[in-house]
């Protein structure tokens, strides 16, 4: 609030000031508070996939591998892998998937691969409207 003061001559004039005692208090209040509250809050668990064994293998798998140097190979059902460029990896999977539009396809890749190497294999399928891309992974030894 703003006091008046008075001079010598009747004249008034209004000192801004802030007082800051009330504000303190607020702060330690809701400081207190908080510090009470804080060991009460529950922490929220997130429940993160696990990669195991699917119940069904499917019947063909189309395996992308993303080379070390970026070069790309298309595998078929454990055959020899062929050799493929970006600009024609959506064309070839469509034709190996055939009229099976919802058969798998897995993109492998080294741990030395450029992971933007890897999300253009993955969005130039997309793109193409290809349904179900995967990511190969190995699985982790489990703990004891």
């Amino acid at each position: 609030m703003a006091a008046l003061a008075s001079r010598g001559r009747g004249r008034r004039r209004t000192i801004n000031e802030i007082n800051m005692v009330p504000f303190i208090d607020v702060m330690l209040v809701l400081l207190i508070i908080f510090m009470v509250s804080a060991p009460l809050i529950t922490t929220g668990v997130v429940d993160l996939p696990s990669v195991g064994q699917s119940r069904q293998q499917p019947k063909q798998v189309i395996q992308v591998i993303v080379g070390s140097d970026e070069s790309m190979q298309i595998k078929l059902d454990g055959g020899e892998p062929q050799s493929v460029t970006l600009k024609l990896l959506a064309q070839r999977v469509k034709d190996a998937q055939g009229d099976a539009a919802d058969t798998p396809v897995v993109i492998s890749a080294d741990r030395k691969v450029k992971y933007e190497a890897v999300v253009n294999a993955m969005d130039v399928l997309q793109r193409a409207g290809v349904q179900r891309v995967g990511l190969a992974v190995k699985n982790a030894p489990a703990q004891p």
